[in-house]
């Protein structure tokens, strides 16, 4: 067979894996994905979490040592998702390794309730790096108006970052500038360039579900045309910007340093409609020095019938343009679907990790019970139950 993904990894696209487990972790699979389907990197969001904790007893051991030290739900969860990203980057390690630091990187985000709170967000992700401990860590940043100046003095600090929820073009070129003024601190502060990683996660898929939604509502032939569209013109003009950016005396001042890239990532890859191609969503943004974090069913959905036809967005700008221009014209304004998602990303991995910290701290109640201390952890779990209420 055909080895279409080595085909897409030749034409520039790095493979990320967008989930872990530590059934995943345990059983190997994850290295079988990075050793048999070029997968060079990993991708977690609060939702990940949320569920691996919930469909696994894999966790039971941490969970009984964390109840019988009494420690409160919100540090758990900490212990619980850096212990399996700590171990991802390990696993990791060869391809890190291999790509001189560009690949093999593994994320993790920090609390998305932290979203419109800058100072908490860098200490938070000061936090996640030192107790991770890994060199190929990613800490998610999102690319709020707060999330910007902490994206910034993160890397100044030297601190690898995926900057996540990213959707319109405007707030793209303010996380590039946010990158850019990070490094030239960096620099400054005398850390190694070479050392620093980042990517720019531009969500794609959820921008074509807004905008049907608005086109199937609109209801004229013309605007039910352009169903389907929206989200990969959206992210070929974002390539247009990082190919602009990039490319500016600027950036090479920064490069001759040592420096690497913020390549642009498409997440959210998976089609969320069924009339869709399942693997529209890496197709049609193949172009060198991207990264696509994919669901591992499209990941082997790609194996199987993948097309690799070359650079499908560098000569795609004036089309992509075109649908933006047919699309204002139909009455969809993007602006206001760029604001909207914004703020749903927020809400939904805000939802998520309040999810989370439940499902945590039902199950050092649970585990509390045979731990011989009962009551410490029972008294930790009333603790962060109220911090977390008043924190969400």
């Amino acid at each position: 067979m055909t080895d279409r993904i080595s085909k897409l990894t030749a034409a520039g696209v790095a493979v990320w894996l967008d989930d872990l487990s530590r059934v995943r972790l345990s059983s190997g699979g994850l290295d079988q994905l990075r050793r048999e389907k070029h997968v060079v990197g990993v991708t977690t969001n609060p939702t990940i979490f949320a569920k691996a904790l919930a469909d696994a007893d894999e966790y039971d051991w941490q969970l009984r040592d964390l109840a019988t030290r009494g420690v409160e739900v919100e540090e758990s969860v900490r212990m619980l998702t850096t212990y399996d990203v700590r171990w991802a980057c390990d696993v990791m390690r060869p391809s890190y390794d291999a790509s001189h630091g560009v690949d093999g990187r593994v994320s993790i985000e920090v609390d998305p309730r932290l979203a419109h709170e800058t100072d908490k967000t860098v200490a938070e992700a000061k936090a996640l790096w030192w107790l991770v401990d890994r060199p190929n860590l990613f800490i998610k940043i999102p690319a709020t108006e707060a999330g910007l100046p902490a994206i910034t003095a993160t890397l100044a600090e030297g601190i690898s970052v995926n900057v996540t929820l990213i959707f319109g073009l405007d707030r793209y070129s303010q996380v590039m500038e946010a990158f850019l003024a990070g490094l030239e601190q960096a620099k400054a502060n005398g850390h190694d360039l070479s050392k620093i990683g980042s990517v720019a996660s531009f969500f794609v898929s959820r921008v074509d579900s807004e905008v049907d939604k608005r086109l199937e509502k609109i209801g004229s032939d013309e605007a039910k045309a352009l169903r389907g569209k929206a989200a990969v013109a959206n992210a070929q003009l974002a390539y247009e910007r990082y190919s602009e950016v990039f490319s500016s005396d600027r950036w090479q001042s920064l490069a001759d340093a040592g420096a690497h890239p913020q390549r642009p990532l498409w997440a959210s890859t998976s089609t969320k409609n069924p009339d869709y191609r399942d693997v529209i969503y890496v197709e049609e943004l193949i172009a060198p020095g991207t990264v696509n974090t994919m669901p591992e069913s499209v990941i082997h959905a790609y194996a199987d019938h993948g097309e690799t036809p070359g650079d499908t967005i560098t000569g795609a700008y004036d089309a992509a343009r075109k649908v933006f221009t047919d699309l204002e014209a139909v009455g969809v304004d993007m602006s206001d679907v760029i604001a909207v998602l914004e703020q749903e990303g927020v809400e939904k991995f805000e939802a998520s990790w309040l999810e989370l910290l439940d499902g945590v701290r039902k199950s050092l109640a649970a585990a509390g019970q045979g731990t011989g201390r009962p009551g410490q952890a029972a008294q930790g779990n009333a603790q962060a139950a109220q911090q977390a209420g008043g924190n969400a």
